[in-house]
């Protein structure tokens, strides 16, 4: 049988947002996947700038578009997700950079499944 452990992102301090700072790759570090557990991860992503932002998730690797998730945050918008429980495992990472730096936050968490 399975357990899962809901825990914070690896990239976060004390569970506050992560700031996007980078605008190209490689991205911002939002996650390092568990070695051998399955992490599940929820992420949520808010743009602080009047523009609209595109994010970038590599996701578990740089290369696009295999390992890219892109979608358009809308300026001054609350939270949107952006990672609806997508799974990861084998020490990969989870990286985001944005058409602009610094105007993107990301929140989120990790259930670890074991």
């Amino acid at each position: 049988m399975s357990s899962f452990s809901k825990i914070k992102l690896s990239g976060c301090t004390d569970g506050k947002a992560i700031v996007v700072a980078a605008s190209s790759t490689p991205g911002t570090t939002i996650h390092t996947a568990h070695a051998s557990s399955l992490d599940e991860i929820w992420l949520w992503c808010q743009n602080t700038g009047t523009a609209d932002v595109k994010l970038t998730l590599e996701w578990g690797a740089a290369t696009a578009p295999d390992n890219n998730i892109e979608i358009t945050i809308p300026g001054e918008s609350g939270l949107v997700q952006v990672s609806p429980g997508l799974l990861l495992t084998n020490s990969l990472v989870v990286k985001a950079f944005g058409g602009t730096a610094s105007v993107l936050t990301i929140y989120g968490f990790v259930n670890r499944i074991t």
